[in-house]
């Protein structure tokens, strides 16, 4: 389970680190956050929200800091999907929040089963 966790794990943070990067340097990525309807502001915040939450899925955190950034990053990706459903983008665009939704859940079930794991050998 632990290689489970850390694989999804390190995925979906270099997934963030990459997207959150690119939300300041890529004029492509501007441009669509423009057409999906949000502001600059937006594109900068996510990105800088993107790279926070990255560090802190593999640093060790408290588990609420770490469940809050679980939500986060689904809420994100959930939304994503929704953006591209309204906007009329092809089907092709709405898959890959739907990828990083279902690698981000195998990583949030890792997670927890990993947590689990270290709490019952802490109490044997």
């Amino acid at each position: 389970m632990k290689y489970l966790y850390w694989i999804a794990t390190g995925l979906i943070a270099l997934m963030m680190v990459a997207s959150g990067a690119m939300y300041f340097i890529s004029e492509d990525i501007m441009q669509n956050i423009a057409r999906l309807g949000y502001p600059d502001h937006f594109r900068i915040t996510l990105g800088i929200a993107k790279l926070i939450g990255a560090a802190a899925l593999l640093v060790p955190l408290p588990r609420s800091i770490k469940e809050w950034t679980y939500a986060g990053f689904a809420i994100t990706f959930v939304s994503a999907f929704i953006a591209h459903m309204a906007a009329g983008d092809p089907v092709g665009d709405t898959v890959p929040p739907l990828v990083a939704l279902t690698i981000l859940l195998t990583s949030y079930y890792g997670y927890h089963a990993y947590y689990r794991a270290d709490a019952t050998a802490e109490a044997v």
